[in-house]
């Protein structure tokens, strides 16, 4: 995590990319295991789904658990920090709809 000139600025690097939000969303919801993620995520690869959860873990935003048995377990839940910003992602949905709202008026064909 590094920060930025502006704090909007260091929110969106550390919550950018391929479906970081959307993770982290997920996740308010419970633990998941990496396969779980691999279904509710299903247009990022799963190196692409590895590198994001790596760096969400790396900016303590998740916590991975990984269990000692014979066919490794590993899953994945929010941290306090993590939990905190929910109310922002939630916020960032209602932008994202309204913008979407916005590009399907303009693709629309006139009547």
């Amino acid at each position: 995590m590094k920060k930025s000139y502006c704090p909007i600025d260091t929110f969106i690097n550390v919550v950018k990319g391929k479906r970081k939000a959307t993770t982290i969303l997920h996740l308010y919801q419970g633990k998941k295991r990496y396969s779980e993620l691999v279904r509710l995520l299903p247009d990022i690869s799963e190196r692409m789904l590895s590198k994001q959860l790596r760096e969400l873990e790396e900016d303590k935003l998740i916590c991975k658990t990984v269990f000692p048995e014979v066919s490794p377990k590993v899953e994945y839940s929010l941290t306090e920090l993590g939990r905190t910003i929910r109310p922002i992602l939630k916020q960032m949905i209602k932008g994202g709809n309204i913008f979407e709202e916005l590009i399907e008026s303009e693709e629309s064909p006139e009547s």
